[in-house]
C-alpha cells in the first residue's frame, strides 16, 4: 500500500466503483486509484481487505477497509462531513434517501444485466421490468433537479453510474429509455454537467465495447 491515507480497490466499469469514485470526488478527497483487472482473476490483497465477498469496491483508509459500495459512500459522508453534504439532516428525509439508494442497489443492476444479456421472451420480460423500477424512480424525483432537491445527494450517487451503461441497455436491448422515463434522462444529463461525475464515469461506448467482451467470453453470441 501507498503512504497515501485512502486507496480505492476497483474495477473501472463497476457502477458500485463509480458510486464510490463520484462520492470521494464530491468530497475532494485525495486518494490512490488501485485498478483491479477482474478477468484475469482477484488480487490477494483484493481478497485480503475484503475476504467476505472478494469483490470492488473497497475504500482502505488508515490502513482499514471498508466494503459495499453504499456503506463507503456513507462512510465517506461521515468522515468528511464538512464538505458537499449527500445526506440530508433531517433523520426521516435520511431514511428516505437510504430507502432509495436499496431500491436501486437491490432492482437496477440485476435488471439492466438481464436486459442485455438475456434474449426474447426473457429479454422483453427484463425490459419491462427495467422501465417499470425506473419509472418509480422518475416519480420519486419528481420535477425536482436531483432527488434529495435542489442539491446533488445520496440517491443521486447512487444511481447515476447506471448512466454509464444506458448505451449498453438500449443497444444490446434494442430499446430507448428516453421514451418511456425522460425526466430520468433529463436528471442524468443535468448529473454529467458536474464535475464529480462527468470524471468518475467512464465513457458509454467503451462500456459497450466492455459488455460485447464480456458477453463473448460468456459465450453469448
Amino acid at each position: 500500500m501507498s503512504t497515501k491515507e485512502v486507496a480505492l480497490f476497483d474495477y473501472w466499469p463497476s457502477p458500485f466503483g463509480m458510486r464510490v469514485r463520484v462520492a470521494l470526488a464530491e468530497k475532494g478527497v485525495d486518494y490512490e486509484y488501485r485498478e483491479e483487472d477482474l478477468p484475469k482473476g482477484k488480487s490477494e490483497l483484493l481478497v485480503k481487505m475484503n475476504p467476505v465477498h472478494k469483490k470492488v469496491p473497497v475504500l482502505i483508509h488508515n490502513n482499514r477497509p471498508v466494503c459495499e459500495s453504499l456503506i463507503i459512500v456513507q462512510y465517506i459522508e461521515e468522515v468528511w462531513s464538512h464538505k458537499s453534504p449527500l445526506l440530508p439532516s433531517d433523520p426521516y428525509q435520511k431514511a428516505l434517501a437510504r430507502f432509495w439508494a436499496d431500491f436501486i442497489d437491490k432492482k437496477t443492476y440485476e435488471t439492466g444485466k438481464w436486459v442485455w444479456t438475456t434474449k426474447d421472451e426473457e429479454q422483453e420480460a427484463a425490459k419491462k421490468e427495467f422501465i417499470d423500477h425506473f419509472k418509480l424512480l422518475e416519480q420519486q424525483l419528481g420535477d425536482k433537479p436531483y432527488f434529495g432537491g435542489d442539491s446533488f445527494g445520496f440517491v443521486d450517487v447512487a444511481l447515476i453510474p447506471f448512466y454509464s451503461w444506458f448505451y449498453v441497455y438500449e443497444t444490446l436491448g434494442n430499446f430507448k429509455i428516453q421514451e418511456s422515463c425522460p425526466k430520468i434522462i433529463a436528471w442524468a444529463k443535468r448529473c454529467m454537467q458536474k464535475e464529480s461525475v462527468a470524471k468518475s464515469l467512464p465513457d458509454q461506448k467503451k462500456v459497450y465495447e466492455y459488455a460485447l467482451d464480456y458477453k463473448k467470453r460468456l459465450g453469448s453470441q
